[in-house]
């Protein structure tokens, strides 16, 4: 795995940096203020039912899926969520993570967030009565599922520094994989990204970014 390095975005939150492919996992201008704005406000929330399936492209440091569960757990929508991610992190980058720190956590939430890292992959595992997990160690080319989901959150790496998860195979893929209706949201608002959605089926839909991002995508499986 190329080497990881914490960087401290504009909010506080962590993200961390590959020098090998000059890109961070999360913005600069705010790693939980991004994750909220683009997953939980116009994914998660975009939804009122009691139950919803979640993919997360892109399990990584965890944000999303314990902004997703806090979200739970306040809401009380039952979620069921599937990560993929072909290079799980390291346990000593996961416990030098800031985020239940700077969200305020509870001991309780604190011991949530290492729960999902520290669970079983490969296998559902129920973290809370509402928040069950499925970690999927997988390339996002090989990933294949019978499940249909409500939401994509596609947080891969950008299309500058990995081309090959934003073509139209990977697209026509996300788009089988969600129930009539679903969102994929993603913080990714290029113009060849928006076609290629496009190109695929999706009705997108260009939103206003989170900060430091002029716009974000949402697209909508009719």
């Amino acid at each position: 795995m190329d080497k990881r390095e914490f960087k401290i975005t504009a909010d506080g939150s962590h993200t961390l940096y590959v020098e090998a492919l000059d890109e961070t996992y999360h913005s600069k201008h705010g790693a939980i203020q991004e994750a909220v704005h683009v997953f939980i406000e116009a994914g998660l929330n975009y939804f009122n039912q009691p139950s919803l399936n979640v993919l997360e492209i892109g399990f990584g440091t965890g944000l999303n899926a314990f902004l997703t569960l806090l979200e739970a757990e306040k809401t009380g929508v039952e979620i069921n969520y599937t990560g993929i991610e072909a290079f799980p992190l390291e346990e000593e980058i996961i416990k030098g993570l800031n985020y239940t720190a700077e969200l305020n956590s509870t001991d309780k939430e604190k011991q949530l967030f290492k729960q999902l890292h520290q669970v079983e992959w490969e296998s559902t595992q129920k973290i809370t009565e509402l928040f069950s997990l499925n970690k999927t160690k997988v390339e996002l080319e090989q990933f294949e599922t019978r499940e249909q989901f409500n939401i994509i959150y596609f947080d891969a790496f950008g299309p500058r520094v990995q081309a090959e998860m934003w073509t139209e195979a990977i697209f026509k893929n996300m788009y089988n994989s969600l129930a009539k209706d679903g969102v994929l949201v993603t913080y990714c608002a290029k113009g060849s990204v928006k076609r290629t959605l496009k190109a695929v089926g999706f009705e997108v839909e260009p939103l206003p970014g989170p900060p430091g991002k002029r716009e974000m995508t949402r697209a909508k499986k009719l």
